[in-house]
Formats: structure tokens, sequence, C-alpha cells
């Protein structure tokens, strides 16, 4: 299973995020690297996970505020290999396209996220993953990617273990969807655990910075 190590950015700091409580949210501290500086933190994580792909959820963004476009082209300046999975608070695709224009030609390299809790209406999935049959969002799985994140908002950063039921129920209703979990990973054996499950990917940040996740080679 791909571990995808996960930055959580505000005002230009890196941020440890609890259970989606935004306003508690502190300047990482981390084992891995002394500091909150998005660039060095990216390198370390991407280094300890193996991995070129770098989740980023941009808290200003999503909390309608202008997106951190420096922040963003220095980190995919600083890796001509590294991937972004960036949530920027996307309502439609068109805001999307917008943002991915603004970085230039190293928006090749970024995959925009839709959350369901950003996006506008049901139609405005639709249209990002056309041809789709606005039909709902969860309720109507004909509706989705083919490429999904189930995120239990109330696991992330809790150390509570991973929404396995949840993740289960989305396997079952997308069994051809290439699914990554996120939130809740404590140790090794929820990461087998994950596994197991069927998820192809799990998106980490506290669990890795804690020091709990081994190193991983690449292969």
């Amino acid at each position: 299973m791909h571990i995808i190590p996960v930055i959580d950015l505000l005002d230009g700091r890196v941020v440890r995020a609890v259970k989606g409580e935004r306003a508690a949210y502190r300047p990482i501290e981390s084992l891995l690297c002394p500091g909150a500086a998005p660039l060095s933190l990216a390198d370390r994580l991407c280094e300890h996970c193996a991995t070129d792909t770098l989740y980023l959820a941009d808290l200003d963004a999503l909390q309608g505020r202008a997106a951190q476009l420096d922040v963003l082209r220095a980190l995919l300046d600083a890796d001509p290999a590294r991937q972004l999975w960036l949530d920027a608070g996307f309502a439609d695709a068109t805001a999307s396209a917008r943002l991915l224009a603004a970085l230039g030609p190293a928006a090749a390299r970024v995959t925009p996220v839709y959350g369901s809790e950003s996006l506008r209406t049901r139609e405005a999935l639709a249209r990002c993953f056309a041809p789709l049959d606005p039909a709902g969002i969860r309720a109507c799985p004909a509706l989705w990617p083919a490429r999904l994140i189930v995120m239990t908002l109330e696991r992330v950063g809790s150390g509570a273990g991973p929404d396995l039921e949840a993740f289960a129920a989305v396997r079952r209703a997308a069994p051809r969807a290439t699914i990554a979990g996120a939130g809740g990973i404590r140790d090794e054996a929820d990461l087998a655990a994950c596994a197991a499950a069927g998820a192809q990917a799990w998106l980490l940040a506290s669990a890795l910075h804690d020091g709990r996740i081994a190193p991983r080679h690449r292969m």
C-alpha cells in the first residue's frame, strides 16, 4: 500500500490537523524536521515515505481566502518529480482550472482534489468528472470518479484508528475505483489493516511526525 504524506498549510506554515477543528490548528512539531517550513517538511516527508506524491490541503483557500500560490509554486519547483494532490476548497471545475492556470506549466503535476465539503452543487461535481450523470454525491456512486479518497475528518490527528467501516462502505459501493483512505492511523498495524481492507493508498501526517511509522524504501 502506498503511503502519501500530507501537509496542512495555513498562513504559509505547516500545521497539525486535529479532527477538522481548524481554529485550533497550531504549527507542526515534527521529529522529522525542525520548524514548520513547508519546503523542508515536504522534502523530509517524501523521503521518509519513499514517494514523489504529496497531498496538500490549503487551509487558507478552504476557509475562503486566497490560495497560497507562492508556496505551491515553490513546492513544485523544488522537485521536478513531485506530484501534488491539492485540496484548495474547489467549488467547481472552473475554480480548479483557474488555480492551475496560475501555477503555469508545473500545474501538469497537480491533481485537484474535490471535497464533498467544498463542491457547490451536484451538477458541479458532474462537470468535474464528465461524462457523469448528476445524481448526488454520497447517495449515488454512479456520480463518483474513478479515484476516491475516503476521509473521516473526525479521525484526522485523533489517534482513534482508521474508519474501516466507512472505507468498506465506499469499497462496496465502488468496487472498481482506486481508493485511498485518510485519518486515524496510529501505527504499522493500522496500515496493515487498511491494506487488508483494500486501500491502495493512505494519507498520513501525525503518525509520521510523531515517529510511529518506519521509513519506507524505494523499490
